[in-house]
């Protein structure tokens, strides 16, 4: 097996099928993934969570690989995640790119790139047209109300 089929069958195994308990045939245990999580490295312990915040979120994950590209041990791959909306129902779709290193038949390193502010426009969660609005100079400023705002108010 090609590390390119590993890392399609990592997002068949996982991330589509949801099993988690394949993480760690995909994964070496000291494995660190940067990107995935904007701030934050993941290892498997982190996968587990990731994977069952995303299920509680949106529906079942269907993943596309239109684009890769192995040489060596290292894979990159451009990938379309197309998912729905748990609440509404809503077709979601995110790109985003990996590059993973393989050793041992296992992923050793990876550098990851979500479109997070594609799929919360898509979620609701930012305004339509975040970037454009942002590239305008406006800031996405909301008001957080504590206890002591609303008391000022009254």
């Amino acid at each position: 097996m090609t590390n390119a089929q590993r890392l399609r069958n990592w997002y068949t195994e996982v991330w589509e099928k949801g099993n988690l308990d394949a993480i760690t045939d995909f994964i070496a245990p000291d494995t660190i993934a940067k990107g995935i999580v904007p701030e934050m490295q993941m290892g498997i312990d982190d996968f587990r969570d990731l994977i069952m915040t995303f299920q509680a979120q949106v529906g079942r994950f269907e993943v596309d690989l239109p684009k890769v590209i192995a040489e060596g041990d290292w894979v990159s791959a451009f990938l379309v995640v197309r998912t729905s909306r748990t609440d509404t129902g809503a077709p979601l779709e995110v790109s985003g790119q990996v590059m993973a290193r393989f050793e041992n038949g296992r992923i050793a390193e990876a550098y990851n790139h979500v479109d997070y502010i594609c799929l919360l426009e898509q979620m609701d969660l930012l305004p339509p047209d975040t970037i454009p609005i942002c590239m305008t100079g406006q800031r996405l400023d909301w008001v957080r109300q504590t206890p002591h705002s609303l008391a000022a108010a009254h």
